[in-house]
């Protein structure tokens, strides 16, 4: 197989422009209907770009076995027509050829890609890696309404196709281009002017909403945002992409989800911005949420549901509590989390190592009360009865607070050693809480570093290697800029947010904090490929890692 063909799913840009497109129709006569038992006895193709025909193949094949009476009847394909014919095997080396990269196109195309399928696999050939269009796909969307059935002689007769097919493949194949080209003119009053377009099309037209399709025509096949609006001009959606025609368009065609029915009714008008780059889009879209609270996305509007896990540094005897608001009281906060059942599962996992007091009351002048239940169970220690002085109890406190800060280890070491003995006491479903709540600690501690990272290292600028570059102040996006500039174009676009207010120290505000781990996500995912031009603080990790707990990764 030529090399092109096998590497046509390495298409960088799907939106090529449907003049440019070189489509090859092919169309096979067979002696039946199933690929695994039947065989080709023709083959016809026609390659087409641009409305002009760049040439045809056909040829007669030697099936190497009978053709059945009614399919002689049907096609005129006798036995002594194919007697001298070359096998297929022979053939597919000059078919291949002739396809070359191109879109393959058919008429129930799946029919004769199986049997292409079954012949490259018995000569041992890899498959065809070629995009596929089937024309009868289209034809029901676009026409179905004008023509009694969508069979290839049916539409040729009612659309008026210069060559009528008669079931030989180069006929057949030439009439499958007419229909093509005529498809093409309807589809574009629906905006399909990309081979992007074209191959989602089928699924697309006979969407309910599909009259709002001309909604998407402006937009461009960059990064970018979009936002949904209503009829009164209120922001329904905010979403980002590396693709937005495509991803805006696939609303229409490839979501099937109840929600993106009733925000499709409810659009009226779809705004978009082109952004430099994937993490500007990104970045984009959480200001837009965060502005907008748009009631139709559910990611990323959650940050009033935040809290932090708080270490009550400002009283004699610290614990741990979970806090919605940040306070000035000399508390260790930690976090923001996602909400207060995950930070209920890091306390209890740092509780399940660290003997922390557990009861929220105050600690009675006399310290003579009973102890507490975790107490009696020597799971927690107990200032209340007079069990523990304040200075054995700093030990514990800052055996806490350094696990949740400095030194992860302190904390996770013990963890893995539990959750180990809980495993080899068969003890598996209390192994499994260790487990979930080390995860959910360490999760936490991990991404408190990196944010924390970023913000200590002030203004950062950095290239992406090939994709141009990002300026980035106390772990927040202030700008990128495309490849090819050397200094920072203008500000994000849209004007949503700036890094004014944004420090290095001090506890994460709950706004900040999905726009401080996306960066700091986006760090750790590009590492590989980022060139550091500018720094003002120091920008280096722990060489110690912070361990994982999932469940097929086993904590090392």
């Amino acid at each position: 197989m030529p090399a092109d063909a096998a590497a046509q799913r390495s298409f960088d840009d799907l939106g090529t422009p449907l003049p440019d497109v070189t489509f090859c129709v092919i169309d096979l006569e067979t002696t039946g209907t199933a690929a695994s038992t039947c065989a080709i006895t023709e083959v016809g193709a026609v390659k087409l770009r641009g409305g002009a025909c760049l040439g045809t193949f056909q040829t007669l094949v030697d099936p190497g076995c009978g053709i059945p009476p009614r399919i002689t009847v049907l096609t005129g394909i006798t036995e002594a027509m194919v007697q001298d014919a070359p096998p297929i095997e022979a053939v597919l080396p000059d078919l291949l050829e002739f396809v070359g990269d191109s879109v393959i196109v058919g008429h129930n195309v799946r029919f004769d890609l199986s049997f292409l399928r079954a012949a490259l696999e018995r000569s041992e050939r890899p498959p065809l890696a070629n995009r596929s269009i089937d024309t009868c796909a289209l034809a029901r969307r676009l026409v179905r309404d004008e023509v009694p059935n969508c069979r290839l002689g049916t539409l040729a007769r009612h659309l008026r196709l210069d060559h009528p097919p008669n079931h030989r493949a180069l006929d057949d194949a030439l009439a499958t281009g007419d229909l093509l080209h005529l498809l093409l003119e309807r589809a574009a009053t629906l905006g399909v002017t990309g081979l992007d377009d074209l191959l989602v099309l089928p699924t697309m037209a006979g969407h309910p909403d599909a009259g709002k399709l001309p909604l998407t025509d402006s937009l461009p096949r960059s990064p970018g945002v979009y936002l949904f609006r209503d009829r009164r001009g209120e922001v329904l959606y905010v979403g980002k992409a590396t693709n937005l025609r495509a991803r805006v368009r696939s609303y229409f065609s490839t979501d099937v989800r109840r929600k993106v029915r009733r925000l499709l009714r409810e659009t009226e008008r779809i705004e978009h911005r082109v952004c430099t780059s994937p993490l500007e889009a990104a970045i984009s879209e959480i200001r837009l949420i965060h502005r907008h609270e748009p009631r139709y996305n559910r990611q990323g509007t959650g940050a009033g549901r935040y809290v932090y896990l708080k270490l009550t540094l400002g009283e004699a005897f610290p614990r741990l509590a979970v806090a919605r608001v940040l306070t000035d009281d000399g508390g260790l906060y930690v976090g923001p989390v996602r909400s207060t059942s995950f930070a209920r599962q890091v306390i209890d996992a740092v509780e399940s190592v660290v003997p922390l007091r557990r009861c929220t009351g105050r600690i009675p002048r006399s310290r003579a009360a009973a102890p507490c239940t975790a107490a009696q169970l020597g799971v927690a220690a107990c200032p209340c009865s007079g069990s523990i002085d304040e200075s054995s109890y700093a030990r514990i406190v800052d055996l806490a607070r350094r696990g949740l800060t400095d030194e992860p280890d302190l904390l996770l070491k013990p963890l893995a050693e539990r959750m180990d003995r809980l495993a080899a006491a068969e003890r598996f479903e209390e192994a499994a809480d260790a487990r979930n709540g080390a995860e959910a600690l360490a999760t936490t501690l991990q991404r408190q570093r990196r944010i924390g990272l970023l913000r200590r290292a002030g203004t950062v600028r950095v290239r992406v290697i090939g994709h141009g570059g990002a300026e980035i102040v106390h772990g927040r996006l202030r700008r990128t800029w495309p490849e090819g500039e050397p200094e920072p174009a203008d500000e994000l676009p849209l004007g949503e947010g700036t890094d004014d207010g944004c420090t290095s120290v001090g506890p994460v505000k709950r706004d900040e904090a999905d726009e401080l781990n996306c960066v700091a996500t986006w760090f750790d995912r590009e590492a590989h490929r980022l060139e550091l031009l500018s720094a003002e603080g120091l920008l280096a990790e722990s060489v110690r890692p912070i361990p994982r707990f999932s469940p097929r990764s086993p904590a090392t």
